[in-house]
């Protein structure tokens, strides 16, 4: 998360008119960096929702207050933002500043995973080999998995996908693990948009 901060930070610093925001985070001055990504969080734009509501859950620059994230991270999603919407889908799952709801959680991850957002993909590979909030499909979790393990920097996050797939796998037959590397090998991501 902070990595996100930090790198939507240097972004943001680049777009214009709140370049002050991201040079105020990348000083360490992260009151006023909260101070002006909310102004810019409340004349509706989502990148700066999706870093204020990170910000709350962390306790940078602001109190910590999970609520208050997840409203910032809701007003992001609905515009179709895939970074709060697995956000919002992990505050669900966690019960952080919401009530813990799977069937919620893999929703938020679902819109996310669809546009291509790596961690939404695992987090959504594991719900499935669980059967947390959706119906356990080992095909569907191995295809999120491996996704997620094709688009994640080396790293432990990679390697657990990577493990976790493989793990699946071991309990899978030939052809259904030949049947999620084709729905992996042919997924194609989304642009979700908001409805009127």
């Amino acid at each position: 998360m902070l990595a996100l901060l930090s790198l939507a930070g240097a972004s943001l610093a680049e777009a214009g008119p709140f370049e002050d925001a991201g040079r105020a985070y990348d000083r360490g001055d992260y009151a006023t960096a909260a101070r002006l990504y909310r102004d810019w969080a409340e004349q509706g734009h989502g990148n700066a929702q999706d870093l204020l509501g990170a910000m709350y859950e962390a306790g940078i620059g602001v109190k910590q207050d999970y609520a208050e994230a997840t409203r910032w991270w809701r007003k992001a999603a609905d515009q179709g933002y895939p970074s709060p919407q697995n956000s919002l889908g992990a505050a669900y799952y966690r019960g952080r500043g919401v009530s813990q709801d799977y069937g919620k959680a893999s929703k938020w991850y679902q819109r996310a995973a669809d546009q291509g957002h790596a961690k939404a993909q695992y987090n959504l590979g594991v719900m499935y080999a669980d059967g947390a909030g959706v119906p356990q499909d080992y095909v569907i979790a191995h295809m999120w998995l491996n996704l997620a393990a094709s688009h994640l920097n080396p790293g432990p996050e990679h390697d657990d996908a990577l493990k976790r797939r493989d793990a699946l796998a071991a309990r899978m037959t030939p052809d259904q693990v030949a049947e999620a590397q084709k729905r992996a090998r042919e997924f194609r991501p989304k642009v979700w948009r908001k409805k009127a």
